[in-house]
């Protein structure tokens, strides 16, 4: 009987574990911590230090580890969440932003400014395997598409996306946007690839496939974070200088609400449901948490100074 209860025991605490809400964590850049929040209750529930100038970062799909870039220390440092400890540093060049985690898990990649490179480390040795030169200087984001084999790099000083092939480890193209592209995120299917270009105000819809632009959207000033739903029938971008997130239906393309939200918002994320939106307010040190339902905001979340952006895992 007690070998019994003990079972049930455990399987009632597997579903509840199973059931829990996930956690968003929150880069912030002045304070040199994570803010961790419990995306149930809409509360910082503890602070992990990491680093001197935490900002891009990426989580494992087992939700173990984090891979925050560390600006003035030129690396990526590896995050812990048992531990809640930086258990290595690995090098990447002068000034990296940010980062991103393949499909499979594999490589972890990182923009890095002053090289104009991506770098891959790999997951499994924790060593820096190899770099990708870029067209754009001062590359701020790489991101995978959802099948691993693309990435697309934005870069501050440019009006162009690089297209990278993994496999080939080279940049293969360059798709023509509007100035200073910045956030970026793919349709769950790959097909489509967004853009925020911040000096042009524009969101960018791109064929993915075809290497061309089949969308111009007016978003707000200082267009910049960009998050795809799961579901691939909206986007979200924040503008830095309304104070806003724009609202955009992939089916026509165009911005159909637009939710107020703390100061300089940033770089953002979704939950796995879709139900909630957490997006980085640099400058209110906040983090704006929005039903993407009912396009309205819930809450301001205080957090860390000069939140940078948010990973949910």
């Amino acid at each position: 009987m007690n070998h019994t209860i003990a079972a049930l025991a455990g399987v009632l605490l597997c579903a509840a574990q199973a059931g829990a809400a996930p956690f968003a964590y929150v880069p912030n850049e002045k304070s040199g911590t994570l803010s961790v929040i419990d995306t149930e209750t809409d509360t910082v529930v503890r602070s992990i230090p990491a680093g001197e100038k935490p900002r891009g970062l990426a989580a494992t799909a087992d939700g173990t580890r984090i891979y925050v870039s560390d600006q003035p220390k030129n690396a990526v440092a590896v995050v812990d969440l048992e531990t809640g400890k930086v258990s290595d540093l690995i090098d990447l060049g002068e000034s990296p932003e940010g980062v991103s985690i393949s499909p499979d898990g594999r490589y972890v990649a990182a923009a890095v400014e002053v090289s104009n490179s991506v770098v891959f480390v790999n997951t499994a040795t924790g060593a820096r395997e190899f770099a990708i030169k870029v067209k754009g200087k001062n590359p701020e984001h790489a991101v995978f598409s959802p099948d691993g084999k693309t990435m697309a790099a934005s870069a501050e000083e440019a009006d162009q996306v690089d297209v990278i092939d993994v496999a080939t480890r080279k940049q293969v193209a360059q798709i023509q946007v509007g100035s200073r592209p910045r956030g970026m995120a793919f349709t769950p299917d790959g097909r489509l690839m967004y853009v925020a270009c911040e000096l042009a105000n524009t969101t960018y819809a791109i064929d993915w496939q075809a290497r061309k632009v089949i969308a111009k959207i007016a978003t707000g000033n200082y267009s910049n974070g960009v998050t795809m739903h799961p579901d691939g029938k909206r986007v979200y971008v924040s503008n830095g200088k309304d104070a806003t997130v724009s609202v955009i239906d992939v089916a026509t393309n165009t911005v159909i609400a637009t939710v107020p939200v703390g100061k300089r918002p940033w770089n953002m994320a979704i939950t796995p449901d879709g139900r909630k939106l957490y997006v980085a307010n640099g400058r209110s040190n906040s983090v704006s948490v929005i039903d993407t339902q009912s396009n309205q905001k819930l809450k301001d979340i205080p957090v860390g100074e000069m939140p940078w952006g948010v990973v949910i895992r």
